[in-house]
């Protein structure tokens, strides 16, 4: 059985920085809030998850409106599909003053942005906020966005890695360029850092030159956290290499199970202990006061508040490929998935989930855009904590990625219902005990690989450390 090293679950909150949830419906439900563009917005979500000692309050982004169905935005701006996506960083700057203790994560891109920038925005999140930042690595592919950016083509799948590969070395040779004791601050004699203790990185490699040092000294995680959602089998040795937390999309306990298993002997493949990665699914949360209540939400959920085009738009932008020219009701056949090369995982994935039923581009629509894009735990407080501790227990995950159905009031529910019952049963913490995020994790501060103590040298092809 894979050892784990706390017996308490990691939380964390899926946010957008937009008008919706991950459900792109949540914008129509009576009581979601409607000041999305205020500061005060994500300032009283982060309170409230701070309340329920979530470990991180995570922020998906993306670089572009919905824009592949029928080559426009239209659809995306007409039923409220994604099309707002507020700059991250002012955001998670608002959320760290608000809160003492939670963890602030967000999507940047290996494709679109430069080493050197993600690094200093993510080292400065990290000081600011005490330690208590995480970046979540992604390849970004969508044509929405490369025409944002002027890109005419991307690399292709293995390129992508290839350069995130070297991206995220350079990232962590930047956040590691000062020595932690490099700062002396010695007003008398004017000395205020050792300069041999603060290193140009001087990388040059198939993708990058970066000369450094970083203009942030070493952050009180040493690094911050590192978060990765690859599916495909590259994805996944990526994560197993890279990632404190690994974020999966699994559509039931038996498949999360064996996932479980996959990424955890991946991660051991790479030298590193299997308790120092956490692999966390995103679920659906539907509590109620009563389990009637909770179906009836779930009910409205479901059926009332997602446009179908607004499915097919999301589907289009997934999957890069645009099904302007398709009924909802085409029947998803083996030359649709042969044409379309962002298709294959996603419709393995919904035909685990649905079995026997015949697949549409409806159904893998709604796969995208409502609740059925990810398992759902609905009922009382109680009911919920059990579910989630089977999953716990079974060893199919280390934690959960809650993702809202509307904002502020999935999280306050969850809080006020779910998690009294999680800590009754010793599955979350009563208080935060660590000062960083890493330490509410129960993650060790990384070693700084630029000091003397942890250079390395190769040799017989084996790495050996010295003094």
């Amino acid at each position: 059985m894979t050892e784990r090293r706390t017996d308490q679950m990691t939380l964390v909150a899926f946010m957008q920085a937009s008008n919706v949830s991950v459900y792109s419906g949540s914008w129509r439900y009576p009581n979601a809030a409607q000041d999305y563009l205020s500061l005060a917005y994500y300032q009283r979500i982060a309170r409230v998850l701070e309340e329920g000692n979530f470990d991180l309050m995570f922020f998906d982004d993306r670089l572009a409106m919905p824009g592949i169905y029928g080559n426009s935005v239209a659809d995306a701006v007409r039923y409220g599909a994604r099309p707002i996506k507020l700059d991250l960083t002012a955001i998670l700057g608002a959320a760290a003053a608000a809160t003492t203790h939670l963890g602030l994560g967000a999507t940047y891109s290996t494709t679109y942005y430069q080493p050197f920038h993600v690094a200093r925005t993510f080292a400065t999140l990290d000081h600011l906020s005490g330690g208590r930042a995480a970046w979540n690595i992604v390849t970004s592919v969508n044509d929405a966005e490369a025409r944002n950016f002027g890109v005419d083509k991307h690399f292709d799948h293995d390129k992508r890695y290839d350069r995130a590969e070297e991206f995220v070395e350079v990232v962590a040779k930047l956040w590691d360029s000062w020595e932690d004791d490099a700062i002396i601050g010695d007003r008398e004699s004017g000395i205020f850092a050792d300069a041999e203790k603060v290193h140009e990185v001087d990388h040059h490699g198939e993708f990058f030159d970066v000369q450094g040092p970083l203009t942030v000294p070493r952050t009180p995680q040493g690094r911050p956290v590192l978060i990765q959602a690859g599916q495909s089998g590259r994805g996944r040795q990526f994560a197993a290499k890279w990632a404190d937390l690994i974020f999966t999309g699994d559509p039931s306990q038996a498949v999360a199970a064996e996932h479980y298993a996959d990424q955890k002997a991946l991660v051991a493949e790479h030298g590193r202990a299997t308790d120092s990665v956490r692999v966390l699914p995103m679920v659906y949360v539907i509590p109620g006061e009563t389990e009637e209540i909770a179906q009836q939400k779930e009910s409205i959920f479901l059926h009332e508040l997602v446009h179908p085009q607004a499915s097919l738009t999301l589907l289009s932008e997934v999957t890069n490929h645009d099904f302007a020219g398709h009924s909802l009701d085409d029947v998803v056949t083996d030359e649709l998935i042969e044409s379309v090369s962002g298709i294959r995982g996603l419709v393995q994935g919904v035909k685990r989930h649905i079995g026997d039923q015949v697949l549409t581009l409806r159904v893998l629509a709604n796969h995208r855009a409502t609740l059925l894009q990810g398992p759902r735990f609905v009922g009382t407080g109680a009911q919920i904590a059990e579910q989630m501790e089977g999953w716990f227990q079974s060893r199919s995950c280390d934690g959960f990625v809650i993702a809202a159905t509307h904002f502020p009031g999935a999280f306050e529910d969850f809080v006020r219902l779910v998690v009294p019952e999680l800590r009754a049963r010793g599955l979350v913490r009563e208080e935060y005990t660590g000062s960083t995020l890493r330490e509410n994790l129960g993650l060790e501060r990384p070693e700084n690989l630029m000091t003397a103590s942890a250079q390395t040298e190769l040799v017989d092809d084996r790495v050996v450390e010295h003094a």
